[in-house]
């Protein structure tokens, strides 16, 4: 016998004796296979199921109680209570408060306070003057200056300056006026209240 015809006879014995193995074992798996899904099978016919709850089955006065309120949440509401009871409490002492604060402005009404409101109102007086002198002084140029002015043009600018300077000096002049006034009224107010003359010159 040669070296190939061995060899050839060697893999068809090994083929054969594969081919009777696996016929062997085939049928047995598949039995084993079979037998468990039929012992699956009856164990779930025989297993009562769990109970499955709905909402029919739920009692009909079955409600969620309300949540009460957290002891944080309530504490700013008490405080809230208590600051705006406390406000409202307070007011009376704020009026007394308030009045005694009139009567001390009332008590401050000294020789200092007298003075200081006639100065007040003369210095506003001498400021309106010292004004109403230079308002007047421009006037008098601009009226010079129309004058020796020949270009209608020019004259017709300069006396709408002059114009203007004249309604600002009346303007001016009842500030003067109100301010004599006011201190007039001033010394009254004092003679009134029985305050030294000299405090209000």
């Amino acid at each position: 016998m040669t070296p190939n015809r061995l060899s050839l006879s060697t893999l068809s014995f090994t083929s054969v004796v594969a081919l009777l193995v696996l016929a062997s074992t085939a049928p047995a798996s598949a039995q084993s296979l079979g037998a468990v899904a039929r012992e699956e099978a009856s164990r779930r016919q025989t297993t009562p199921a769990g109970k499955v709850y709905t909402n029919a089955s739920l009692p009909a006065d079955a409600t969620v109680p309300a949540a009460a309120p957290s002891p944080a949440a309530a504490a700013p509401a008490a405080q809230g209570a208590g600051a705006a009871s406390g406000a409202a409490g307070a007011k009376p002492a704020d009026a007394k408060g308030a009045a005694k604060k009139d009567e001390k402005k009332d008590e401050k009404k000294d020789e200092a306070y007298w003075r200081e409101r006639m100065k007040s109102l003369r210095d506003g007086k001498a400021r309106a003057e010292s004004f109403a002198e230079a308002l007047q002084s421009r006037i008098n140029a601009l009226s010079t200056d129309f004058i020796n002015r020949d270009d209608p043009a020019q004259r017709n600018a300069i006396a709408g300056d002059r114009q203007k300077a004249i309604d600002e000096l009346a303007r001016v002049q009842k500030e003067i006026t109100d301010f004599t006034k006011s201190m007039d009224d001033l010394q009254t107010e004092a003679r009134r209240a029985g305050v030294p003359a000299g405090w209000v010159r």
